[in-house]
């Protein structure tokens, strides 16, 4: 099956109050998506190669900042025009190769941008790997941006959001809470340093970095929960949980939520039940979190990776791989709706709703 061309509507202005969702596909393609209507509303064409197309909204929500060209390059898209206002190439050298693992975050005032780059030096006959550094770009800069600071980032950075008070977050092999202005970081919360009673070590696999309406920064894991206090593995019951940290407030949780018994790529909570936890990969299921039980399951078309809310909290919605994102009841889990997007597959797209 072909997928439709993109419809000549790039110039269609968004409209104050209204919500929206954007989202991006091959070849080269972010959308913007009406949620009253669930119909795309105007798409644009992104420059360079694709992938991974991971948006990030500015916050005020004027322009989708994107991660693409093959992880790396950041691109600033203005959505009333579908122009580019913002272009930073995150190597740094000649010769230098350098991406972002999906880590990048627009401050609260949406002045600066943040980004890790994994830098690797080009040789005649050999790379060599170089230490991630953490690269702040004034929002401002055109379509040459430099980074106006730069600090050493911790290895295995990904994911990153920048909380109201100025801080950034960014999860590495902890959850680090970092200082834009000197680099300084602490542990926020502790992954591989974490000491939880009970608890064996924990394991992330998680690469969407969503701009939840909640304003909440959350990361599933998987972990270990011992039986008595030998901590025998043969005998210990893994758990699926969450850390969150409310970027409003900087109130922080780790809580379990269920037991392992498949795989998710992705969960949150719901803006409008903040006691059950959705979460999703080959199945969508829901969660009251206090007593770790299965509340309702919905088998699927297809394996998505990534969910989110409206802001009214009735409405799921399921991205990732395909072209097509699911709608879904948070009630009963039904399929209420599908959207088709022009072009082909997301990838690991990650679709992010707010309010112009």
């Amino acid at each position: 099956m072909t997928a439709p061309a993109l419809a000549d509507n790039a110039g269609r202005v968004l409209q104050s109050g209204q919500e929206y969702m954007v989202v991006t596909n091959y070849p080269n393609n972010l959308h913007v998506i009406d949620v009253a209507t669930d119909e795309v509303y105007k798409s644009c064409d992104l420059p360079d190669q694709f992938g991974p197309g991971t948006a990030i909204v500015s916050p005020d929500k004027s322009r989708a900042y994107v991660l693409s060209n093959r992880y790396t390059t950041l691109y600033g898209i203005e959505l009333d025009s579908c122009d580019m206002s913002f272009r930073a190439v995150l190597a740094q050298a000649p010769g230098e190769l350098a991406r972002s693992m999906y880590s990048f975050a627009v401050s609260a005032d949406g002045k600066e941008l943040y980004t890790v780059a994994n830098p690797s030096q080009k040789n005649l006959d050999h790379y060599v790997v170089g230490d991630p550094r953490l690269q702040v770009y004034s929002t401002d800069a055109g379509l040459d941006a430099k980074p106006i600071r730069m600090f050493p980032a911790p290895r295995q950075s990904y994911l990153m959001q920048a909380a109201d008070d100025g801080s950034l977050y960014l999860a590495a092999d902890n959850i680090y809470r970092i200082d834009v202005q000197t680099g300084e970081r602490e542990v926020a919360i502790g992954v591989r340093d974490w000491e939880r009673k009970g608890y064996g070590q924990p394991d992330v696999l998680y690469l969407w970095p969503k701009q939840q309406v909640s304003r909440d920064f959350t990361i599933l894991y998987a972990a270990p929960k011992f039986t008595d206090e030998t901590e025998d593995m043969d005998t210990a019951e893994f758990m699926f949980g969450f850390y969150n940290i409310n970027l409003e407030t900087g109130e922080m949780e780790t809580q379990d939520f269920a037991p392992v018994t498949e795989v998710y790529f992705t969960g949150a909570r719901s803006p409008k039940d903040p006691s059950a936890m959705y979460a999703v990969l080959n199945r969508l299921t829901k969660y009251d979190i206090a007593t770790q039980k299965l509340l309702a399951s919905q088998e699927l078309d297809h394996t998505y990776y990534v969910l989110a809310f409206n802001h009214a909290g009735d409405k799921l919605y399921l991205a990732g791989t395909f072209n097509d994102i699911g709608i879904h009841d948070p009630e009963t889990l039904n399929k209420i709706g599908s959207i088709t997007l022009p072009g082909g597959d997301m990838s690991t797209t990650t679709p992010q709703i707010f309010i112009r």
